[in-house]
């Protein structure tokens, strides 16, 4: 077993098997009525609509079929970037101002127009694309920081604020955003709120319901809901803002976010382990958590295809190719520290043990030496959902199922579709999979040569019966969108899909906001 290291960097069966008893008294005890909203009792956006727009927003922040834009000049809009969901939508509007914002939502309320607030529309169920004609509110043009306390780390900022940039204004601050995602160069803080984004580092800074401080939200009806508090403790009565988080625009149009960004490393560093067999990786995570203890921000899983497929489309490659023989999946470790000398014994005394130990739990492994190792060994695991997007196109599952089933759901879901004669380059070319180990959280992709619906059959119910079996999420951190709206009955139980529609119809009684998204029409 060879390690390369020369320093520490410094720097920063059939489906229907899968339905348990559990799964099955859960199905049969949900109310048979479809969500009473649908899009039918909703307006289009007409000329005179148009004309009152023009009244609250300059030319330039009005795009419309209705006047002189192209359906090309929507397209961006009205398509998912995975050119997987398609709208119909005839105006975009992109504010500028919560008050701008308010003005449209309560003229959409009044006239009953559906809306679909749309940030980076980076998402993967599609969440922020139209269904039919609904209008879409942009809110990129919303993206300045309106306030930061380099004391507290409170960074207060527009919806509209790409997590990038967030994190390029806090560098010269010393702080991070508590939040690091793929897509980072072009999603948006507001969307990432809406869709409790959980990203890469959840396993340091926790998820987006603990690190958001406040709110503000324009609600159905045009009015604005200030919570933007700058507070780390406030305990007086409801919090109200956690209603958001994670609702997907259905409740409401986020326009401002308080959020508690973290103190930035002065030691980071990072691994790759290849390792003999998936069956190594909680014991490593284990020892990687007893060892490494408060300086470990990462602990990402990438099966053999994945990386593969990475190395295949560009992304690097980390391990020579003699080093990833016989390596069945690999893990990348990340630390972040305040002391250089004390993360650099914790890590070379891990490395040390790893290497000593017999049988080893990894066969060979690389330790970034150089700021630009660190971000090329990172770049492949960011890199996975593109290349992947390369090489077909992808259904992707964000599931949560036990650590321990990682294998067994990318083993089960690829025999499945062997056993009805999908397993081929015409049809599903690879079951991959990779994921944050630390909360349990696996992105199965089925990357085909096209989205058909023998596939989707395939894999439709079985994906979410196969989740439910393990008492797993049928979305861990991408939500619900129009993609799983079907679905939530394999993760909350009748009550819950009850309470749930409550709340929406108390805040949203005309169903404007975000239709068909997280329920059924």
């Amino acid at each position: 077993m060879a390690l390369q290291q020369s320093s520490i960097v410094r720097c920063q069966s059939p489906c229907r098997m899968f339905r348990s008893p559990l799964v099955a008294r859960r199905l049969a005890s949900q109310n048979p009525r479809r969500w009473t909203r649908s899009l039918s009792q909703l307006n289009s956006v007409t000329e005179a609509d148009l004309a009152h727009f023009s009244q609250i927003l300059p030319p330039a922040a009005i795009l419309s079929t209705l006047s002189a834009a192209s359906a090309a000049d929507l397209e961006p809009f009205n398509n998912d970037w995975m050119n997987k969901y398609h709208g119909r939508s005839t105006t975009v509007l992109r504010p500028r101002t919560t008050q701008e914002v308010s003005a449209i939502v309560k003229h959409c309320s009044e006239r009953r127009i559906g809306i679909v607030p749309q940030g980076g529309n980076t998402g993967l169920v599609g969440g922020s694309v139209p269904i039919n004609d609904e209008l879409v509110l942009s809110l990129g043009n919303m993206n300045s920081v309106r306030s930061f306390d380099d004391a507290s780390g409170i960074l207060v900022a527009d919806a509209g604020c790409i997590l990038q940039s967030l994190s390029d204004f806090l560098l010269p601050h010393d702080h991070v955003v508590p939040l690091d995602l793929g897509a980072k160069g072009s999603c948006q803080i507001g969307g990432n709120v809406s869709t409790n984004a959980g990203g890469l580092r959840l396993l340091r800074y926790g998820s987006l319901h603990g690190s958001v401080l406040g709110l503000e939200v324009v609600l159905p009806d045009g009015s604005i809901l200030d919570q933007l508090t700058a507070l780390r403790k406030d305990n007086t009565g409801y919090d109200l803002k956690q209603l958001f988080i994670g609702a997907e625009g259905t409740l409401g149009i986020v326009t401002g976010v308080s959020i508690l960004t973290a103190a930035a490393p002065q030691a980071s560093n990072n691994m790759m382990l290849a390792l003999p067999t998936f069956s190594n990786v909680l014991p490593l995570y284990k020892e990687v958590k007893r060892q490494l203890a408060e300086i470990l921000s990462a602990f990402e899983f990438i099966d053999r295809r994945a990386y593969d497929l990475a190395v295949k489309h560009g992304q690097g490659r980390a391990l020579d190719e003699a080093d990833v023989e016989g390596a069945d999946c690999f893990v990348l470790v990340e630390t972040s520290g305040s002391n250089r000398e004390h993360d650099e014994q914790k890590l070379n005394k891990l490395l040390e043990d790893l290497m000593e130990q017999e049988p080893s739990l990894i066969n060979t492994g690389v330790l970034a030496t150089s700021p630009a190792q660190f971000s090329s060994l990172w770049a492949i695991r960011e890199g996975l959902t593109e290349s992947v997007g390369k090489e077909g196109k992808a259904y992707k599952y964000d599931i949560s199922v036990p650590q321990d089933k990682f294998k067994e759901v990318l083993d089960i879901t690829r025999d499945h579709l062997a056993s009805k004669g999908l397993m081929h380059d015409q049809a599903v070319k690879h079951v991959v999979g990779y994921g944050h180990v630390g909360d349990g959280n696996l992105h199965l992709n089925v990357v085909a040569d096209a989205y058909t619906p023998e596939i989707e059959a395939a894999l439709e119910p079985f994906v979410y019966e196969l989740v439910a079996k393990y008492q797993g999420s049928i979305s861990a951190e991408h939500g619900i969108g129009v993609m799983k709206t079907h679905a939530l009955p394999y993760s909350k139980n009748a009550l819950s899909i009850e309470w749930m529609k409550k709340v929406k119809n108390l805040f949203d009684p005309k169903g404007i906001m975000n239709p068909g998204k997280v329920f059924e029409l």
